[in-house]
């Protein structure tokens, strides 16, 4: 796990921009992408670079439950607004949330992912350690699969509705098996109110109470963050 320290924001979505680049550039194609405040500015980044994602395919995290794709709230539109329409990609693969069978969508979505290795795999983290929509007590044998939110994840996305009674309670989500399925994993984590779970992360200590703490199993993640963490010596 190799952890990438800025004090400034500025210059931390810069690297990770460059990150991207270079790894299309040497030839990665194919791309997990993730959604949230902590994403747009490094595709504010990318938009205004010269990367070409057109012979790349990506695959998003999830999806909310019962939000058709145009809705302004969907995952769909706001990957469309933030990088899409901008940068398009070859194929772009987003969880569906509005049909009735979500267990078959989700079902189907994963056998996608098994086909198209992932060579990165873009992450945020949650107040309570939550990766994707893979909520405290997940297992870390889930595949894609339907969750649902806690009400401190529903709150922390309310600012994005008009109410709180407007945020889904349910979402598609890959599963954590499915995240570590990916080759290389760039983890972005901003903000005091992401310590107390990336602390947990660097203190080495492998729970399913903390989602994030997973990504000590994986053999390549890079972390880029304006936190001082302590890292512990084992």
């Amino acid at each position: 796990m190799e952890i990438r320290y800025f004090e400034n924001r500025e210059e931390l979505y810069k690297a990770a921009s460059k990150h991207f680049e270079e790894a299309v550039a040497n030839g990665a194609r194919t791309f997990g992408l993730a959604t949230g405040g902590t994403m747009e500015p490094l595709y504010e980044n990318l938009r205004n670079s010269d990367v070409d994602f057109s012979q790349c395919t990506s695959f998003n995290l999830d999806e909310y439950a019962g939000i058709p794709k145009e809705s302004e709230h969907s995952y769909y539109t706001y990957m469309h607004e933030q990088l899409f329409n901008t940068k398009p990609f070859s194929k772009s693969f987003v969880p569906v949330g509005d049909v009735e069978d979500l267990t078959a969508a989700a079902r189907e979505y994963e056998n996608m992912l098994k086909a198209n290795e992932r060579d990165i795999q873009l992450l945020g983290v949650g107040e309570n350690g939550h990766i994707a929509f893979n909520e405290p007590g997940t297992s870390f044998d889930s595949e894609t699969h339907v969750i649902e939110l806690t009400p401190s994840t529903r709150e922390a996305n309310a600012r994005y509705f008009a109410s709180l009674d407007e945020v889904p309670t349910h979402a598609v989500t890959m599963g954590i098996a499915s995240i570590l399925h990916a080759k290389e994993i760039i983890l972005i984590a901003c903000g005091e109110n992401k310590r107390d779970a990336m602390q947990a992360l660097v203190e080495g200590d492998v729970t399913v109470e903390v989602p994030v703490s997973v990504l000590n199993n994986h053999p390549n993640v890079v972390i880029y963050t304006d936190l001082q963490l302590k890292v512990a010596v084992k």
